[in-house]
């Protein structure tokens, strides 16, 4: 097995940061790493086809941004051509990741009807053809994927673990499936024996439902992974890795300096409705929230979001 890199240096539980479109951006992530950083971070998921193309990659470098701070970070693509894999890894060791992880996992049409995200859980040889492209920039390669596409597969699972990968993520639940029933934690167990059987070195994330982080060092305990990857639950909560509790104007002003680092790391390549899902999650479960994040939603700056939150922890808080 070639050098896992940084993985091999982890301490054993490690707690991860998904990636998550418009979501966990480079403006976010550096909020995160200065309030509760994760043991690896992620970036948002980014085309290879259109890091392959000039023209496109110009768009594109913005999703690869990242700080000092943000070490290890891995850098997720899709993507169902091996050759421009084969590209998009070489960039991305240019630009000083340390891993690379395909996804094979998102259920997005557009995703899929390139032969990427989840589709490629029906196609097991491309699968090996592209996670061989991407061993050959010599960045560890990860996987991130489900347990199958319209039904649990435990042999794509082993096809996987047959290719030798540093780390594999698996959200435990299949494609047709989606987010609709809870994640089968139980069928883990199965997975890492499997590993072992297989005498394999790949570390053994799972994800799905995770709550916070005291919730992942319990699923740890009970079903034996390596690393836990939580998701939805940073919504609204930089402080997620930490486990601090922010009093509430401190979780309405850290929602501010959100807003303002998106808008300098940015502003000119985003739409900045993308901060209103953030709103949503920061302002809610308190006296008055409704009628503050109503006036958010018609927010264009972040200058008028600091007027609004100011005067509503003034007057209100």
């Amino acid at each position: 097995m070639r050098d896992q890199g940084f993985w091999e240096k982890l301490e054993k539980p490690f707690f991860t940061l998904a990636p998550m479109a418009d979501v966990t951006d480079c403006a976010f992530r550096e909020l995160i790493a200065e309030y509760g950083k994760p043991n690896v971070f992620w970036t948002e998921f980014v085309s290879a086809d259109g890091l392959a193309h000039p023209e496109a990659r110009k768009k594109l470098l913005v999703d690869l941004k990242f700080s000092r701070r943000e070490h290890p970070i891995v850098a997720q693509i899709f993507g169902g051509r091996p050759e421009n894999i084969t590209i998009a890894v070489n960039l991305c060791k240019k630009l000083g990741f340390d891993g690379i992880d395909i996804n094979m996992g998102c259920p997005d049409r557009a995703v899929e009807k390139q032969c990427a995200g989840a589709a490629v859980i029906k196609d097991p040889k491309l699968a090996e053809e592209i996670i061989l492209a991407a061993k050959s920039g010599g960045l560890p390669v990860s996987v991130k994927t489900r347990l199958g596409y319209n039904k649990v597969e435990m042999g794509w699972i082993r096809h996987l673990l047959s290719l030798d990968l540093a780390a594999l993520s698996i959200h435990l639940r299949t494609r047709k499936e989606m987010s609709d029933v809870p994640a089968h934690w139980e069928l883990l167990p199965m997975i890492i024996e499997m590993r072992d059987e297989m005498k394999k070195r790949t570390l053994i994330i799972g994800n799905g439902d995770v709550e916070n982080l005291h919730d992942a060092k319990r699923i740890v305990e009970k079903y034996g992974c390596d690393g836990v990857m939580l998701g939805r639950a940073i919504f609204g909560n930089p402080w997620l890795f930490s486990e601090k509790i922010p009093t509430l104007p401190e979780k309405l002003r850290v929602m501010i300096e959100h807003t303002k680092l998106f808008e300098k790391l940015l502003g000119r390549h985003k739409n900045f409705a993308i901060m209103k899902k953030h709103f949503k999650a920061y302002v809610s479960g308190f006296d008055g929230a409704k009628e503050l994040r109503a006036e958010l939603m018609e927010t264009k700056s972040a200058k008028e979001v600091e007027k609004k939150t100011l005067n509503f922890i003034k007057n209100r808080l």
